[in-house]
């Protein structure tokens, strides 16, 4: 009467003939880094099992362990020595990103005009929806509250924020803008960019004004972007001086 074998006999089984044949390639390799061309026939008839090697055609030299032992790996565990594979090689020390060539690892003023635009905008919205709730309470602050205030509240905080983020998305546009136009039409990106930048945002912005609105709305942007520039450099500026007094 035949006897059915359970599962785990046969798993058990399994594992120990991988482990046979694991160990018999472990000496036909070690038999061929230690005994050169000819150890390869000392393993007897598994000669043909070379590991991993012999699947990928490699005919090169192998790494003992004693090669693989003197080999530091920083943040690895110990490889395979079936592996035909130099383990200096896995190690990372340089960036991992790819640049094109002439290319700069700092965004350029083109791909911080979208940030410029996006931030602006939100933060003239949330402005304008504060300014507007302000604006809201103090004129409704003799009514009781009811739905005609709580409208008159909320119209009026909505109507400040889209004005508040018009105003200062179409200045972030200008100001990226011409920033873009003066670094491409120089060449060089610098402080002098920013400040010229600046100057012309404001004398556009306020061209409507007449000569006295260009002249103020210039001077405006000159001095906010001056200051920038200046915060901008200001360490640079404190170590040269440094160096200067020395």
């Amino acid at each position: 009467m035949a006897t059915r074998s359970s599962p785990s006999g046969g798993r058990r089984a399994g594992r120990k003939a991988a482990r046979r044949a694991l160990r018999r390639r472990a000496a036909v390799v070690a038999a061929a880094a230690g005994a050169g061309p000819g150890g390869a026939m000392e393993g007897g008839g598994n000669s043909k099992g070379t590991g991993l090697g012999g699947l990928f055609g490699a005919g090169g030299v192998g790494y003992s362990h004693a090669d693989l032992a003197g080999v530091p790996l920083t943040g690895m565990s110990p490889l395979s020595p079936y592996l035909n594979l130099d383990p200096r090689y896995l190690v990372q020390d340089t960036d991992e990103f790819i640049l094109p060539t002439g290319a700069n690892k700092t965004r350029g003023r083109f791909e911080l005009a979208f940030f410029t635009i996006g931030g602006c905008c939100m933060t003239g919205a949330a402005f304008g929806a504060l300014n507007g709730l302000r604006l809201g309470l103090k004129e409704t602050q003799n009514m009781a509250w009811s739905k005609p205030r709580n409208v008159q509240i909320l119209n009026m905080v909505t109507r400040q924020g889209a004005l508040w983020a018009n105003t200062l998305g179409s200045l972030a546009l200008l100001y990226s803008a011409f920033g873009v136009i003066i670094e491409k039409t120089r060449g060089a990106e610098d402080d002098l960019n920013t400040i010229a930048a600046g100057t012309l945002t404001g004398m556009l912005y306020k061209s409507t004004g007449g000569v006295r609105g260009i002249a103020r709305g210039g001077i405006a942007g000159l001095t906010l972007t001056g200051l920038y520039a200046l915060y901008n450099n200001w360490e640079h500026m404190k170590g040269s001086i440094a160096r200067q007094s020395l």
